[in-house]
């Protein structure tokens, strides 16, 4: 994005009401704001133009938000997703953060808060690209090898298969092997926010990542130090 360039949000959802609010709320924090009713619409404008991040209902008729990132991330499309839902539930947290979307946030919410959080992944999708044009060499870490250029991640020779997210939080770690990281940092360092915030996806994803760490019976390297945070050791 060019410096001085506003920001692009594709907003999609089924309710006018709530595409009106958002258009009105985002214009006013500093972004240009496109709008689509359905998911097959949002899909139809991203395959035009790339906007900066996408605003998605989960719940919407015909493609859900759900399915919607899916295709996206089929397509190897990586430009970050924020997911709303009215549904505060567990269960939709969980399937929006496993098809890769890059945050959540349960209506009704503030629009101010909103924008903060589109504005602080923006930025950090931005930083990875940045990362991964200039990243050549390979970090190792005992059995686990590390290619930023590629966004690739092995173990013992075996691909681990990760996600956007996965891998941004492996590589934050990697980056200071043997070193306890907080959640509020990797929150920093992998999610971009940088205010308090209340939210389990640091542990849903490290979940995800010690499940493909420790395939086929490998010993755990990615710890948890209770009441500190969390530590990718280097050997036994």
């Amino acid at each position: 994005m060019a410096a001085g360039r506003k920001p692009e949000v594709l907003v999609v959802d089924d309710d006018p009401g709530v595409r009106e609010a958002l258009d009105l709320g985002l214009g006013l924090e500093g972004f240009t704001v496109r709008l689509a009713e359905d998911g097959e619409n949002a899909l139809e404008q991203v395959a035009d133009r790339l906007p900066s991040v996408i605003v998605l209902d989960v719940t919407m008729p015909g493609l859900s938000g759900v399915e919607v990132v899916q295709s996206l991330r089929a397509q190897g499309r990586t430009l970050p997703v924020c997911m709303l839902s009215a549904r505060d539930e567990v269960d939709d947290r969980v399937a929006g953060l496993a098809a890769r979307a890059d945050d959540y946030v349960v209506k009704p919410f503030s629009i101010a808060e909103l924008a903060a959080r589109l504005h602080a992944i923006v930025r950090l999708h931005a930083i990875v690209r940045l990362h991964e044009s200039t990243a050549v060499r390979p970090l190792v870490i005992g059995d686990v090898t590390i290619e930023p250029a590629r966004r690739v991640a092995a173990r013992a020779g075996r691909d681990l298969h990760l996600t956007t997210r996965e891998f941004d939080l492996l590589l934050a770690l990697a980056h200071r092997p043997g070193q306890v990281l907080s959640r509020a940092q990797l929150l920093e360092q992998v999610w971009g926010y940088t205010w308090d915030v209340d939210t389990n996806v640091v542990d849903v994803f490290i979940g995800y990542l010690r499940k493909k760490l420790e395939a086929d019976g490998r010993p755990r390297i990615l710890q948890t130090v209770r009441g500190i945070g969390l530590v990718l050791r280097t050997g036994p």
